[in-house]
């Protein structure tokens, strides 16, 4: 009985001992060691990939926004994204998609109401959009809902509406959209992109000088 005792005691202190090595190597020096390389290494990713514009952090480079005026650039739709209800006071935004399947006829009718009104949003006076340049993403949300990027191609075609608005020539609008366009990653991975919030901090900085 007492080895018995004794045996029992023994295995509780290895175990007590084994949590206690491993809850400091893997709950400790892991992540301090992690940290370390990352910040060494990769500084920005590891702070999030912050964007700064006048000295301060607006945003992230991976995560969309959608509080955009028509004087710039607009994203990719977030329908299906939800408000955290727990913090309605920040407002902060959920990660999800809308949920429905490709014939559904509320996301059909969710993306003919959207191809409408960047036809409508995206027409000047001396330009007329036409439904058939309006490109998928222009009408449709991500995966996630929090697309930071949209293509050329719905860039390209916001190009008049935001110059007009700004004061700008649409030449230089457009130098603007391609000198933020970014190529497939490695050449071959993914599709060309634009990311939102760095090309309206542009445009903010090249209306504010004009």
């Amino acid at each position: 009985m007492n080895n018995s005792f004794v045996n029992t005691g023994r295995l509780l202190g290895a175990a007590l001992r084994a949590l206690l090595v491993l809850t400091l190597l893997t709950g400790v020096v892991y992540p301090l060691a992690v940290t370390g390389i990352a910040q060494a290494f990769f500084p920005d990713k590891a702070d999030g990939s912050q964007i700064r514009a006048d000295g301060r952090g607006v945003g992230s480079a991976l995560i969309g926004q959608q509080d955009y005026g028509l004087d710039y650039f607009q994203p990719r739709p977030a329908r299906g994204l939800g408000e955290n209800t727990v913090n309605t006071r920040y407002k902060l935004i959920l990660s999800g998609a809308t949920n429905r399947s490709a014939d559904s006829p509320e996301l059909v009718r969710w993306v003919e109401e959207a191809k409408a009104k960047v036809v409508e949003d995206n027409s000047t006076a001396g330009y007329r959009v036409k439904p058939a340049q309006v490109p998928a993403d222009a009408v449709t949300s991500s995966g996630s809902g929090l697309d930071p990027d949209i293509s050329p191609q719905y860039a390209d075609l916001q190009v008049h509406r935001v110059a007009a608005r700004n004061g700008l020539s649409v030449g230089r609008v457009r130098r603007l959209v391609d000198e933020h366009t970014v190529g497939r990653t490695l050449g071959f991975i993914g599709e060309p992109r634009v990311n939102v919030l760095e090309l309206n901090i542009a445009l903010r900085a090249l209306a504010a000088r004009d």
